[in-house]
């Protein structure tokens, strides 16, 4: 029985090179798995566009949506989600993140960008209004905690808080010994700098915007590494074996690690279905990534 087919879904940019670095991570993915059918898609700004994927492919053939994405957020609950629902015998994988190994190539991100231990850091996410994403983000940088002895806060770049710049005058305001300093402040040295990790993907309009966020150093992007095809295969065999636990000719969806219940959970998707995804069509059309 040949292998499902792998949609490998990015969010979509309109910087050249961040869909450059994209499109080499699907290569990537290919060349440790031969004869993998790895299909190009999104859920916003590029094309093709990820409900067209999945209508357009062969009947009977099984697919898993593999979210190019560091975390869960309204693109993984929402619009892949609905993806995968519309075709009997799809499933979509967890996102990317968070993952030891995301961790590790954080951390060589940091050396490569002479970071000591007298700097502070920021980790720096997309950001998400769905609060999986930060609890995400959160064990990430728990993991990053494991590795390095910085003072290190998480921030975002968009829909919640600390925002990217909020995060880099409050440890600036430490690093000068000010209100925020104290025994909050941890192992923060005199002479430390203000570093920024960018806990995203790929260059465009998020990491272009963490120039201006006022820190002394910013990090490069996660991409290009090996690591990502990596994880991104692990998340891919992970719900194919979940979908040979499924009942035949159901549609699985790869639960996240914090998955939110109930009502809440309820008023959440209803939440972005409505008036934070008008917002995204407006950020996408005159704001473009």
């Amino acid at each position: 029985m040949n292998s499902p087919i792998m949609i490998a879904c990015a969010h979509g940019t309109s910087s050249t090179q961040g869909a450059a670095e994209v499109n080499t991570l699907r290569a990537a993915i290919a060349g440790l798995r031969p004869g993998l059918d790895v299909r190009e898609a999104y859920v916003d700004v590029q094309q093709p566009d990820l409900v067209d994927v999945v209508a357009g492919l062969p009947e009977g053939e099984p697919a898993v949506v593999v979210p190019l994405l560091l975390s869960v957020g309204y693109h993984v609950k929402v619009d892949i989600a609905r993806a995968v629902k519309s075709r009997p015998g799809s499933a979509a994988a967890a996102p990317l993140g968070p993952d030891p190994r995301l961790a590790g190539l954080l951390d060589q991100r940091l050396r490569e960008a002479g970071t000591t231990d007298n700097d502070v850091i920021v980790l720096a996410a997309a950001g998400s209004s769905n609060p999986n994403a930060a609890v995400s983000v959160e064990e990430l940088l728990g993991q990053l905690q494991a590795l390095r002895s910085n003072r290190i806060v998480a921030a975002y770049g968009a829909s919640a808080q600390p925002s990217v710049p909020d995060a880099v005058a409050m440890l600036r305001e430490e690093l000068a010994g000010g209100a925020g300093a104290g025994e909050s402040a941890g192992a923060v040295g005199v002479g430390g700098r203000v570093v920024i990790a960018s806990y995203l993907l790929a260059p465009g309009f998020f990491h272009d915007q963490l120039a201006k966020a006022g820190a002394d150093v910013v990090t490069e992007p996660l991409l290009p590494s090996p690591v990502l095809a990596e994880i991104a295969l692990d998340r891919y065999d992970a719900a194919v074996a979940g979908m040979h636990e499924a009942p035949s000719g159901t549609a699985r969806e790869a639960a996240p690690a914090e998955p939110q219940t109930g009502a809440s959970q309820g008023a959440a998707d209803a939440q972005e279905g409505g008036v934070f995804k008008a917002v995204r069509r407006f950020v996408t059309k005159y704001f473009p990534r």
